[in-house]
């Protein structure tokens, strides 16, 4: 969620650039921390001061402005490539935010969003391109990845709160999030003894009202407490997470009620076990085993696969070292010394 209400301070975060709210080491830090050099062009994060980056002018650029043509953003990059060797930076990145934009707007089967992901391609084969005219194309690794899929949304596929009010009342200041994650933080009082005792309830209620036939599509939605979510989703630890998560179905909204209806548009963040849910990953460079195909996995992989290319050691996270080297050939081996 990009606004949310810390569950355990009541602090309220809204793209704010202070590190406190940035708990994970992004790459870009990890490389500066350990003597690399690092450049970014609007990646999400990338402007918040952490560790030993410091948004460096000329290598980080912020803030964010979507009207900044995406041949320009891919030409930035290139630049890189055209200073003193002793310069370029080891890592860097470069986001392009279509076809996100088109799909939240029109939905992922428009027209406009086919027009999109073609001139995205047309701006992978720029950066292509220009790797091969500065002759360096065989010796970078690019990786070309998503960081989410897309669903379409409509009217008719909503789940309305209130229509549980036989069951259980869920105050609307209770709701951090309403979809694609159901996020509530309840409001007990101080005169209640037991406010887990209390959640508990409340998820109960909620789920027997779901599951009753008589909530329209209610068979859509489980309500967790976040402690017992499915460990795949590594989303209960933290204290930032609300204590009550109500997992959406695929492509459902949750509203309050059946005021301000709305047309159909796109959205993403359901549980990504949904294929709809999952992106692209493409890894090309000397390290990586040529033709090799991946099932889906997830993309807390990356970090690490990025980190063992360059050579760094990885803060800790949710990655396998073990995935990390069924993609890439051993250090100090190439694909281009196994032709």
């Amino acid at each position: 969620m990009n606004k949310f209400t810390d569950a355990a301070t009541g602090e309220f975060y809204n793209k704010n650039l202070d590190p406190k709210w940035w708990l994970g080491e992004p790459l870009w830090v990890t490389a500066v921390n350990q003597g690399l050099k690092a450049a970014t062009v609007y990646w999400p994060g990338s402007d918040v001061t952490k560790g030993s980056w410091t948004c460096p002018k000329g290598f980080c650029k912020t803030p964010f402005n979507a009207s900044f043509p995406l041949e320009e953003r891919v030409d930035t990059v290139l630049s890189y490539f055209d200073l003193p060797e002793s310069e370029i930076p080891d890592f860097m990145t470069l986001y392009l935010d279509e076809p996100d934009k088109q799909g939240h707007i029109y939905g992922p089967d428009d027209p406009r969003v086919t027009e999109a992901v073609a001139k995205v391609d047309k701006m992978i084969g720029r950066v292509i391109q220009g790797l091969k005219e500065r002759k360096v194309f065989r010796d970078v690794h690019v990786i070309l990845l998503g960081d989410h899929g897309m669903i379409t949304n409509c009217d008719k596929k909503v789940i309305y709160i209130d229509d549980l009010a036989d069951w259980i009342k869920v105050p609307a200041d209770w709701i951090q999030a309403y979809f694609p994650v159901l996020a509530i933080n309840p409001r007990w009082g101080k005169d209640v003894a037991n406010p887990d005792e209390k959640n508990r309830e409340l998820v109960a209620k909620m789920n027997e009202a779901l599951s009753s036939g008589k909530v329209e599509n209610g068979e859509f939605l489980q309500v967790y407490l976040k402690e017992t979510l499915p460990k795949r989703l590594h989303y209960s630890e933290s204290s930032r997470i609300p204590p009550i998560i109500g997992m959406v179905g695929e492509g459902l909204m949750v509203k309050q009620n059946r005021t301000n209806v709305q047309e159909c548009f796109g959205n993403h963040g359901y549980d990504n076990m949904f294929f709809s849910m999952r992106s692209i990953f493409i890894g090309y460079g000397p390290r990586f085993r040529r033709g090799k195909k991946v099932p889906s996995f997830e993309n807390v992989q990356v970090y690490n696969v990025v980190a063992e290319i360059l050579g760094l050691r990885p803060a800790l996270n949710n990655g396998s070292s073990l995935f990390t080297r069924s993609l890439l050939l051993p250090f100090g081996l190439s694909t281009r010394e196994i032709e």
